[in-house]
Parts: structure tokens; sequence; C-alpha cells
């Protein structure tokens, strides 16, 4: 019995032997390095988007509404005759609010009248328009600028430069800490974008109290950049 009983432990410890040389091997073969490499591209915008908005005041608020629609309906009307396309005109926030009088009771304060506001969102693709646009709109009935933005009408050429970017700033990373380490870099095994960061717009924000108060607006659109990251792995021979 003791004789038959040393074959089967021989094999019993080869077989274990076998997956702990396998391992090693394993785990020399997926040797790699990460490396996040970040690429920008910048350009001077070629559109913008702003908010335009009526605001109303009325002892009631069915006055207040009426007024207020009246003035953004002649405001839209203008945007259209110069040159602003349906598909570039949206109504971006509509409100009837109570005006309190806080002087005489705090706690339980008398309303004296409504406000009404309409505001739209406008996108401009001719910039050189924009600050016209912006001076008839208010000329027209609106009082209030809240914003403006810009951005780009067809933003891809910019990310592909940056993306370009990204990947050779990640390579040359790669390149650098193995030579660094004394070790010699291998083949790419992936690639994978990190995030593509969304033009960052300039904000201009006014109020707009007289209609001639927009007269000769002066507009600058600047530069407008996008960011891209990436990540590699590399195997390290």
């Amino acid at each position: 019995m003791r004789s038959a009983l040393i074959p089967a432990a021989a094999l019993i410890v080869a077989g274990c032997a076998a997956p702990a040389a396998s391992a090693a091997d394993s785990a020399e073969a997926v040797r790699t390095i990460t490396v996040t490499g970040e690429g920008r591209a910048a350009a001077a915008p070629d559109m913008a988007s702003i908010n335009i908005g009526v605001r109303t005041e009325a002892p009631n608020a069915a006055a207040a509404l009426r007024q207020n629609s009246a003035d953004m309906t002649a405001t839209i009307k203008k945007l259209k005759e110069l040159g602003v396309a349906d598909k570039d005109i949206q109504t971006s926030g509509l409100s009837i609010n109570p005006r309190y009088d806080y002087e005489k009771n705090r706690s339980n304060p008398e309303v004296i009248g409504f406000t009404a506001s309409n505001n739209v969102t406008v996108r401009l693709r001719d910039l050189s328009k924009a600050g016209s646009v912006i001076d008839q709109a208010v000329q027209s009935g609106a009082n209030s600028l809240n914003g403006i933005s810009f951005s780009f009408s067809d933003p891809e050429p910019l990310y592909e430069e940056a993306r370009r970017d990204a990947v050779a700033d990640a390579k040359g990373k790669a390149e650098l800490l193995t030579d660094a380490a004394g070790v010699r870099l291998g083949k790419l095994l992936t690639i994978q974008e990190g995030y593509a960061q969304a033009p960052q717009p300039k904000m201009y924000s006014a109020r707009m109290e007289m209609a001639d108060a927009a007269a000769n607006v002066p507009m600058e659109a600047g530069e407008s950049e996008v960011n891209v990251t990436v990540s590699l792995i590399y195997a390290i021979e």
C-alpha cells in the first residue's frame, strides 16, 4: 500500500507546480504602463447664443401678461425680420409673479401688482450682426439681456486636433517614463478617451432699462477652447 501512495503524491505535487509556473509567466506577460495625455485646441467662435427677455409690471396679472405678450411678439417678429431662423429662437422662461409691499407689514405683505417675464434663447450664426440684433431687439420691446455665450457651429475639427495632441502627449510621457526606468516601451494595448470638454463660453450679463441703452453694442468673441484627455496602456518589454 505504501508503494502505491508515493506515485499519487508525486502526481499531486506536479499538478500544483504547473499552475505556479503559469502564474509567473502570466505576471511577466502583463507588465504594463498606463499614461494619460491632455490635448487642447482653440479658435475664434463663429456662433453666439443670447438670452433676451421682456419684463412687464402691471396692477393685475392679466394686464401684465397681455402687455408682456405684445412686447415679446414684437421682439420675436423683429428677430425674424433680421434673418434669425425659427429653429434658432426658443422660449426659455415664462413666469408671472406678484409684487409685494413689505414696508407696512413684513409678515403679511400687501400685493401691489404683478410682474410677467418671458425669455427666449436666440442663436446667432452671423457674429458680425450680433450687436445690431441685440440693439434692434431691445428697441422692439425686450428690456433684459440675461446672458451671451460664444460657441462653434461645427466643433468637431477642434476636437480632432485636441485628440491628436492628447495622444501625442500621452505617448511622450510613456516614452519618457520607460526610458527613465530603464525598460523598453512595448506595443500599445488599449486607448481610451477620458473626457472631451465642450468649449468654455465667455459670459456677459446685463439689464437694459431703456431701449436706447443697447445702441451700438460692442461685441468681442475672442477665442474658445476645447479640452480632451486620453489614457493609453502600453506593454513593457
